[in-house]
């Protein structure tokens, strides 16, 4: 009796797949945020049309037969079996060798002494000084156009209470610079000696989880160390919702651009206890609230009693992006930034960040998942949380704007600052 042929493992379902962006190479791009596959893959629309194949339930001889079919060419059988290679060996299905490098990668992450620049020299120079100077440029930009921000008061003069925290993007840097520097000139020297709480969204981390680590942030101009003692006490209060060295922090860049911001602005090594925050996808999919999970409320308690017992010794800092529009994102329509629809979107937007500014994490949370997040806040986790356990603070939006990621999808964002209400 012949046994039966094994199918093809399927496509990781932690990849990100969208329409290539360049013009001359049309097809599908696979990207793996997680780092486990290296590089980019741009798939050319005929073996695109075969990627359906990899879903764990076709075979190679399935997969061949397809590209005879649409082909015409007997040939075409062998580009189907050089797919599925490719893609093994690279990592990007779930099979023996992906569970190799997986391992490997975090294994490495574990060894590390510190968590890596892992965005340098690819989102932003891992030279020193062209690092300083094109930081630099960013803050002496937004301050000269800040006059004409489109109706979003740029926030100018400083209120007279206390800052408890920023909100900036995470974002690419050159997208959405004025946004960072709206946020980050909020900071003044006395800050320098506080610790920054950071509060980041995890795009690829477990869901009703917080990841920390232990590990210093190194950026081109050092570490940035992290406060040992507050991290110690989340691990200890936090319960089950902690993930202790979070492989997400080695490849996440949420806090990575904070950091940046953050050392540029104040130079030295400023303290930071960096915290990962995964979706909260029951509260969207169920219509609950986050806290109704009973690791997410201890982890909140925790994160409350840490903020009262430190009191102004610190401030945080959000990392969040707003909405994602688009084909990208999986719209059957392009998007443009402040064009047609995203009209909508910008007032959509800033009515979520008004609820939030006035402290009502409530009706904030009831607007966002009445349509199961439309709009696709990915800061919705972090702003939440700070909402809950900083619940006297007031924000106020320095800088509003949205920016097409590529020519057909946008992505929104703000520089914000809290206040003591």
């Amino acid at each position: 009796m012949t046994a039966p042929i094994p199918p093809i493992p399927p496509l990781r379902d932690t990849l990100d797949a969208f329409p290539s962006p360049t013009p001359d190479r049309p097809g599908v791009l696979l990207r793996d945020p997680l780092g486990y596959a290296e590089g980019l893959l741009i798939i050319p629309p005929l073996l695109a049309s075969g990627l359906r194949f990899f879903d764990g339930a076709h075979t190679e001889d399935e997969l061949a037969e397809h590209f005879v079919h649409a082909t015409g060419d007997l040939r075409a059988s062998e580009a189907g079996r050089a797919m599925v290679r490719l893609l093994r060996e690279q990592g990007f299905l779930q099979s023996d060798e992906f569970l190799a490098r997986r391992d490997a990668r975090h294994r490495a992450f574990a060894d590390s002494p510190e968590r890596l620049a892992a965005h340098a020299g690819s989102s932003y120079s891992s030279e020193p000084e062209a690092l300083r100077l094109r930081l630099s440029d960013y803050f002496a930009e937004y301050l000269a156009a800040s006059s004409a921000n489109a109706g979003v008061e740029p926030g100018t003069t400083t209120p007279p209470a206390p800052l408890v925290a920023i909100a900036a993007p995470h974002v690419s840097p050159d997208g959405g610079f004025h946004s960072y520097a709206a946020a980050f000139s909020r900071l003044r020297p006395e800050h320098a000696d506080r610790t920054f709480v950071l509060l980041g969204t995890s795009h690829y981390g477990a869901p009703e989880r917080f990841g920390l680590t232990r590990k210093p942030y190194a950026t081109p101009h050092g570490s940035l160390p992290v406060a040992q003692d507050l991290v110690d006490f989340l691990v200890r209060e936090g319960g089950p919702a902690v993930e202790l060295e979070d492989y997400c922090h080695a490849v996440e860049h949420s806090l990575e651009f904070q950091c940046l911001f953050l050392q540029h602005v104040l130079g030295g090594r400023p303290q930071i206890v960096p915290i990962l925050c995964g979706p909260f996808s029951r509260a969207l999919r169920e219509g609950r609230a986050p806290e109704d999970d009973e690791g997410v409320e201890q982890f909140f308690d925790a994160l409350r009693e840490l903020a009262e017992r430190a009191g102004d010794r610190i401030v945080w800092i959000l990392g969040v992006d707003l909405a994602h529009v688009g084909r990208r994102y999986g719209d059957p329509l392009p998007a443009h930034a402040e064009e047609g629809t995203l009209l909508d979107v910008r007032h959509e937007d800033l009515a979520r960040l008004a609820l939030l500014n006035r402290g009502e994490a409530d009706a904030f949370l009831e607007l966002a998942v009445s349509d199961g997040d439309r709009l696709r806040w990915c800061g919705l986790s972090p702003l939440y949380t700070f909402a809950r356990v900083a619940p006297e603070a007031r924000g106020r939006v320095l800088r509003y704007e949205q920016w097409n990621i590529d020519p057909q999808s946008v992505v929104s964002f703000a520089g914000i600052e809290y206040r003591k209400g």
